[in-house]
């Protein structure tokens, strides 16, 4: 009965608390949908503007298209749902865009339209 059971030596050494990253200032200048939708203003074609035309306004402006790719595509897919372009070929972040004019002829005066109050409704205050 001499063995007893080894003491925990062996045990996982306290782990320093974490420090957290510093994180990086966001860089000062217009985001990719901004420059998206200026170039997309921009173009006088009537069907809108493609992909590959996009992405060269984008590169002629200054923007790094070859490593913010991703970006330029996530951006574009936003835009379209949130409404502000229209796609009009083809699916995704690949086809044709042009500005929604719908969108931005409401986009004026959508201050005080978006909550109806109770007398327009029709309703008596209880």
């Amino acid at each position: 009965m001499s063995e007893a059971a080894p003491a925990p030596a062996a045990a996982a050494p306290a782990k320093a608390p974490k420090k957290k990253a510093a994180a990086k200032p966001k860089k000062a200048g217009p985001s990719v949908g901004e420059l998206i939708v200026k170039a997309v203003s921009a173009s006088k074609e009537k069907n809108g503007l493609s992909l590959a035309a996009l992405k060269k306004a984008l590169a002629a402006g200054g923007y790094d298209v070859e490593k913010n790719n991703s970006r330029v595509k996530l951006a574009l897919k936003g835009l379209v749902t949130k409404g502000t372009l229209l796609q009009t070929k083809g699916t995704g972040a690949s086809g044709s865009f042009k500005l929604n004019k719908k969108q931005v002829e409401s986009g004026r005066g959508a201050g005080i339209c978006c909550i109806p109050s109770r007398s327009r409704m029709g309703a008596s205050p209880a």
